[in-house]
């Protein structure tokens, strides 16, 4: 049997925009994955609300993913596979990064688990570095991350570079979903199904 972590935030969680709750099994991309994938694998979700990918939250406290990686892979391992999806949080202004850092502080993450031996026998795991889809103007503007939108954008394009740069699967998650015109951060019930299944695709090439 294979296993594959899902690390990342609140879209990995599965945050509901419309109601605030968590989206049931059938939904959430984690879950859809695992579905499809059938019995061969064994899917492990570990979604945070607030995650970032490096950074300490001076408002919401402790929600570096880089403080929680290491743990996190010695709990889990062994682990043939870590799918990274972060830096949507890293957007909020008060961290004051462009996404040129945030893509790089995703890379920190990469080179952490690449240099672990949280695999299958010791070695590293394999590392697939998802590009969060851009984030958009919600029904009640776009929260504590007024100067996000445009950064966001540059997401696919910085993300790919460090993908490359460390030799890792890279995926753009906005080319298969948008974000919910809700709130313009998180993911619809539908996109989080066709997020599932697209990235299902990516990982049993």
């Amino acid at each position: 049997m294979k296993r594959i972590l899902c690390f990342g935030d609140s879209n990995t969680w599965g945050y509901d925009p419309e109601t605030d709750e968590r989206y049931d099994t059938k939904t959430r991309w984690p879950c859809v994955m695992s579905s499809i994938l059938g019995d061969e694998y064994e899917i492990v979700e570990e979604g945070m609300n607030g995650r970032t990918t490096v950074w300490d939250d001076p408002v919401d406290g402790l929600m570096s993913g880089l403080s929680f990686l290491k743990p996190c892979l010695l709990s889990h391992k062994p682990l043939d596979l870590v799918i990274i999806m972060l830096g949507t949080n890293d957007l909020k202004d008060r961290f004051c990064v462009s996404a040129f850092e945030i893509a790089k502080s995703a890379g920190r993450l990469v080179q952490m688990i690449q240099a672990s031996d949280a695999g299958p026998e010791g070695e590293a795991p394999q590392v697939l570095l998802v590009a969060p889809p851009p984030i958009v103007v919600g029904e009640n503007g776009l929260d504590t991350r007024a100067h996000g939108l445009a950064k966001s954008q540059q997401f696919a394009d910085q993300f790919a570079e460090i993908a490359k740069e460390l030799g890792c699967k890279f995926a753009d998650a906005g080319e298969f979903i948008e974000s919910s015109p809700v709130d313009g951060i998180h993911f619809s019930a539908e996109a989080q199904r066709e997020l599932g299944k697209s990235l299902t695709k990516v990982v049993s090439v």
